[in-house]
């Protein structure tokens, strides 16, 4: 385990693999939108402690980000925060984008994927890295 962490009574290297979608699929996290929710997602990691961005992706139509997890954190807990905190920051600095994704201002779904990363690290965080062309040529 090269990057393990420790708190003040374990040794971890907890790694996930999580997906969303925004609501109903819409196809809109490009251009400047996705420039935003990239650097709102890294202000957000930033703020709890601990939890880190190890690679991450915004395709049109869904993000994909690897994230580094301390146990005491819940995935589901963090993986909330990072989705409802940047659709609702994303809200209020864009009003307009409220057109594209409804007056209820839910930018992403209800739900998320969420795998661990064990071994296979580098595999999953090259499928993330090649996201965005495999979605160019093989995707709608």
């Amino acid at each position: 385990m090269s990057n393990r962490q420790s708190l003040a009574h374990t040794a971890w290297d907890c790694v996930y693999h999580v997906v969303w979608i925004p609501k109903y699929r819409r196809k809109v996290l490009y251009g400047q939108r996705r420039r935003e929710i990239v650097e709102i997602m890294k202000t957000l990691v930033d703020r709890m402690g601990g939890v880190e961005i190890v690679q991450g992706s915004a395709c049109v139509d869904h993000v994909h980000v690897c994230l580094r997890i301390p146990p005491k954190y819940a995935v589901a807990g963090v993986a909330g925060k990072l989705k409802g905190r940047s659709s609702i920051i994303l809200h209020s600095e864009r009003p307009e984008w409220r057109a594209t994704t409804g007056r209820d201002r839910a930018l992403r779904a209800r739900g998320c994927y969420v795998s661990t990363v064990g071994l296979d690290e580098a595999v999953v965080r090259r499928y993330v890295r090649n996201q965005e062309n495999a979605s160019r040529f093989g995707g709608q």
